[in-house]
């Protein structure tokens, strides 16, 4: 058994599709009360940072295809 005491199966005997679509539906729960999630200034203030980087030079990240790449995905 899991050792959180909401779930009554071990995560592990659940197939890669289910955990997937037990992250995704543990996910959308979280989004639905998004309003209840609160950042800290220092976060705030990354935030801030990174999308004013981003606006100064658009292009300067990698895509997706290329972080994948990178970490040996694709």
């Amino acid at each position: 058994m899991s050792n959180h005491p909401l779930l009554k199966v071990e995560i592990s005997q659940l197939s890669i599709a289910e955990r997937i679509q037990l992250a995704e539906d543990l996910w959308d729960s979280i989004l639905e009360r998004q309003d209840e999630l609160t950042l800290t200034d220092a976060q705030k203030q990354e935030l801030d940072r990174r999308l004013e980087n981003y606006q100064q030079e658009p292009t300067s990240g990698s895509t997706w295809e290329e972080v994948k790449q990178r970490l040996g995905f694709s």
